[in-house]
């Protein structure tokens, strides 16, 4: 079998102005700006042939030309070969079908631990460097069923260990698109600063505690942690594979939606996708509702508001979001607090690293260089950022207290089972739809920085529980820092939050363009 090589972004521009023809802007109709379009701007100018999938690919590997590598935002590893002749292929069926795919022509970004059939795939880690998966992940593949075009592979925090920055030993530090010399957060960091600069549409990112919520929060996004077993993890590679799941990042919430809608569902491969039959819904953006807060019961988690450490305009803005909350005709429950939260939260991270990482290798790593950790470790092809857990991962428990293995998902797990079960009674007697609170309670750091304090309020309520959470824009803090808000809901509510959410969007229209990433000439 024939299989795409992984072709590095300065090679792939070479072969371009070799005249190979992977890129050809001067061909293109400046009929349509990429910057800010959404899905359905983007499939309407298809339908009204102002625009074709390929002109699209080109616009936007041109940006990627044009800002990715000369901005220092670094949010791309590796480009597909292909894009382009994937995109002649949809463009010819649309000639003849005149019927477009629920994203076809739509220009994804993918955050580099997702496998990519063909296409270089590293979770950040030299290690893993050349290594082709023989198979696209799940949610890959329902993508390109979908029509979506697999454009590139995005920057990640190494091996998705760290939620504060995203660095990795395959390509290096990656920038926030809003200031470059801040953090994008982590670990999908990647992902966040593409999607945010335009370039690509919309974009797929994993969360273990906060990786996609978070780099979406400091990129002015909207990002989704599904509920555990709502999206299969299979063709991952993982972190903690029990609290892990994949998502979407995209500019509004109704792509956000879009992008669920087709990623959403059973995979055999991945059991615990199981639960999401009857519940996962075949259309997300039906719930799309501007007048959806009417009538809300919206908790105000005030433990992440309140806290001395958080940035005082972070605090303003949320206050002002209550507010606009409340102005929607929501009825605001504030405070609203959990009994015995710090008794109930101790100890609840668990995860193998080892464990899972040297099953994905088996089952997916065969092309791999190295097949276990303890290999990739003995290498030593590692940043000293993630010295510490790396090794750590490798090394005998120190005690019996060490939650590595066994360790089971959020819902076999006793400690997160008697978590979630006393959050849910404590949303059901208050009757609480939702509870919100600041996504990350301080601004983005600036690089290097990593004593001021982070703010990261995802790695709980979410993570610990399997509920789904989504961040959304809610201004800008210090001129041009964004911040986000987080809704968090019950197992599979995700239909409401997204209701609450668009509502809440739609009312503020927090979201806007980075500067610096203006209309390539």
């Amino acid at each position: 079998m024939k299989k795409r090589s992984a072709i590095g972004i300065s090679g792939f521009f070479l072969l371009a102005l070799s005249g190979i023809g992977l890129l050809s802007c001067g061909k293109q109709r400046a009929t349509f700006d990429v910057r800010e379009a959404t899905i359905a701007s983007t499939q309407a100018a298809i339908r009204a042939r102002q625009v074709t999938c390929h002109e699209l690919v080109e616009a936007y590997l041109a940006r990627i030309k044009a800002y990715d590598q000369s901005t220092k935002l670094n949010s791309i590893v590796t480009l597909n070969p292909e894009a382009l002749a994937d995109a002649d292929k949809l463009d010819s069926e649309y000639r003849h079908t005149h019927t477009l795919r629920p994203l076809q022509g739509i220009v994804v970004i993918v955050k580099d631990n997702y496998d990519t059939k063909g296409l270089q795939t590293t979770g950040g880690s030299l290690a893993m460097k050349g290594f082709l998966p023989d198979d696209d992940a799940f949610m890959v593949k329902r993508l390109r069923d979908a029509g979506a075009i697999i454009l590139a592979k995005s920057n990640m925090a190494e091996w998705a260990f760290s939620p504060y920055v995203t660095e990795s030993s395959i390509a290096g530090i990656t920038r926030n698109a809003y200031a470059l010399d801040r953090v994008p957060a982590g670990s999908s960091g990647g992902t966040a600063a593409a999607v945010a600069a335009s370039l690509g549409e919309v974009g797929l990112g994993t969360d273990t505690g906060n990786s996609i919520r978070g780099p979406s929060s400091h990129n002015d996004l909207v990002g989704i942690r599904p509920t555990i077993g709502l999206t299969s993890r299979a063709g991952i590679i993982p972190l903690f594979s029990g609290n892990d799941v994949g998502g979407p990042m995209a500019r509004t919430v109704a792509d956000a939606a879009a992008v669920l809608s087709v990623v959403a569902g059973y995979d055999p491969q991945d059991p615990i996708t199981a639960l999401s039959e009857g519940k996962a819904q075949k259309d997300y953006t039906k719930f799309l509702d501007k007048n959806g807060l009417k009538g809300a019961r919206i908790a105000v988690f005030r433990r992440y508001i309140d806290t001395p450490t958080a940035d005082p305009e972070i605090k303003a803005l949320t206050e002002k979001a209550i507010a606009d909350l409340k102005a929607q005709g929501a009825e605001i429950v504030d405070p609203f607090s959990l009994p015995d939260y710090d008794k109930l939260t101790k100890g609840l991270w668990c995860g193998d690293f080892q464990s899972d990482l040297n099953t994905y290798l088996a089952q997916h790593g065969r092309n791999a260089t190295y097949h276990t950790l303890a290999e990739i470790v003995a290498s030593g092809l590692y940043l000293p950022y993630i010295q510490d857990e790396i090794e750590g991962a490798v090394k005998p428990p120190k005690s019996a207290d060490d939650r590595r293995a066994p360790c089971p998902d959020v819902y076999h797990d006793p400690p997160k089972i008697a978590f979630r079960d006393a959050l849910l009674k404590a949303m059901q007697e208050q009757h609480i739809d939702a509870i919100v609170y600041p996504t990350w309670s301080n601004p983005p750091r600036k690089v290097g920085d990593m004593k001021s304090p982070a703010g990261d309020n995802s790695q709980v309520l979410s993570p610990q529980t399997g509920f789904p959470a989504i961040t959304v824009p809610m201004g800008f803090t210090h001129g041009t820092l964004p911040a986000g808000l987080t809704f968090l809901g019950k197992q599979f509510s995700e239909p409401m939050l997204i209701k609450f959410a668009y509502a809440y969007e739609q009312a503020t229209g927090h979201h806007k363009p980075p500067d610096g990433f203006g209309p390539v000439m």
